[in-house]
């Protein structure tokens, strides 16, 4: 079965930083775009593994909003 989840990439100057807001407690890292990516994938994959089917249904029905906010400081 498939699922969509939402994923939060942050670049640092040691690499990249992946997280899942929906399954916590799954993240990783890694040196490049691309590795992260996979990386998190499997992450992801395996965390489901765990789940019991309700739980992932509960979990992944979260609604997440993202958005951009200009800030001004002073």
């Amino acid at each position: 079965m498939s699922y969509k989840v939402n994923i939060i990439i942050e670049k640092d100057e040691f690499g990249y930083y992946a997280y899942c807001p929906e399954l916590q407690g799954c993240q990783t890292q890694g040196d490049s775009l691309e590795e992260v990516m996979n990386n998190i994938k499997e992450a992801v994959e395996l965390y489901i593994e765990t789940l019991e089917p309700s739980e992932v249904k509960r979990l992944l029905s979260k609604e997440i909003l993202t958005t951009s906010l200009e800030v001004t400081v002073a």
